[in-house]
């Protein structure tokens, strides 16, 4: 009798128990309870067991917790957004699909977010803003792993998640990478974020620099564009009117297209040259001289008659040298 008084008293209580439990009430860390087989004794031995196994399973969801390697259960109302943003717009059509699949199979996939650095009690998030705004569209809580990061620490999970994902398009990723440079991140840090070298890096930062913030936004993440077509419009917008192109492409009839027609339609205006006005030349003529003269505001062309008068144009190109030497001693004088 006093040993069965010793095994409750040192069995966990149920509402601790239920406090580590996951939600959905399967067992603890994937204990499962035996069913009591055998006499007396080898009834103690199994609760003796069983105690020890769910403590220890208890203890290590503790310790998962405290690494913030558990899954929680938040209200996405208090959760904001990284303080980098690293697209464009969530697509409309792509989150109505996401909403779908999370009500008909639920959140298969945690966020990532920390507590939030300057106000107590909410969050910020790393990555999963697609998750996140689809749940706050169903109007439910999000699933999320709580960890303690660093600035360069959620900068770097985020890009490498979104990689791995393969969720940015090109141009989301240089935004991305310029975004963070401006913010004073060293190079070695949007490298690890993004997951690329030094030479891809310096391509993305010379897109940026190339192509105004105000198109890229006028144009979308146009995801089927890569590299290589992005850094061809950087070059091909060196004169073009800029403006123009933005105007093109905030009409109505443009924002019903997707954003890599968008993109398509802006590089054919990039690449329509004005054509130079040609300039105007004013013909003139001295009275019985054989030439005729043509003005610009670059210069002036001088037409000899050769029917009329054979070998003057030579006469004066030999008296050229003399002539000049006139022109600036009159000059001078």
């Amino acid at each position: 009798m006093a040993r069965k008084n010793l095994i409750e008293i040192s069995a966990p209580s149920p509402a601790r128990v239920e406090s580590i439990a996951p939600r959905d009430n399967r067992p603890i860390a994937g204990f499962v309870p035996q069913e009591r087989v055998g006499g007396p004794v080898g009834g103690i031995t199994k609760t003796l067991g069983n105690i020890t196994e769910k403590m220890e399973r208890a203890s290590e969801l503790e310790r998962q917790l405290a690494a913030g390697q558990m899954i929680v259960e938040l209200d996405p109302g208090l959760i904001d957004a990284s303080f980098v943003s690293d697209r464009l717009a969530i697509d409309a059509a792509e989150l109505a699909e996401l909403v779908e699949q999370i009500r008909e199979h639920g959140q298969q996939v945690p966020i990532l977010v920390r507590p939030h650095p300057e106000t107590k009690g909410r969050y910020q998030v790393a990555y999963g803003h697609r998750r996140l705004a689809a749940t706050r569209e169903i109007g439910i809580h999000v699933r999320a792993v709580v960890r303690d990061l660093t600035d360069g620490q959620l900068v770097v999970s985020q890009g490498q998640e979104n990689s791995a994902r393969t969720n940015l398009s090109y141009i989301e990723r240089a935004l991305f990478a310029w975004r963070l440079e401006e913010r004073g991140f060293g190079r070695d840090t949007i490298m690890a974020a993004l997951s690329v070298d030094k030479a891809a890096l310096s391509r993305m930062l010379i897109v940026m620099r190339q192509v105004p913030l105000e198109l890229i936004n006028a144009i979308g993440a146009a995801p089927d564009i890569g590299r290589r077509r992005w850094l061809e419009f950087g070059e091909r917008l060196e004169g073009a009117d800029i403006s123009g192109i933005i105007a093109e492409l905030s009409a109505d009839d443009a924002r019903k297209i997707s954003s890599d027609e968008r993109f398509h339609q802006a590089f054919a205006l990039a690449t329509k040259k004005t054509p130079a006005p040609k300039p105007a030349s004013v013909k003139s003529e001295v009275s019985g001289v054989p030439v005729m003269i043509k003005k610009t505001a670059l210069g002036a062309t001088f037409v000899f008659d050769g029917k009329t008068a054979p070998g003057f144009d030579q006469f004066v190109q030999e008296r050229l040298q003399g002539l000049f030497q006139e022109f600036k001693k009159h000059r001078g004088a």
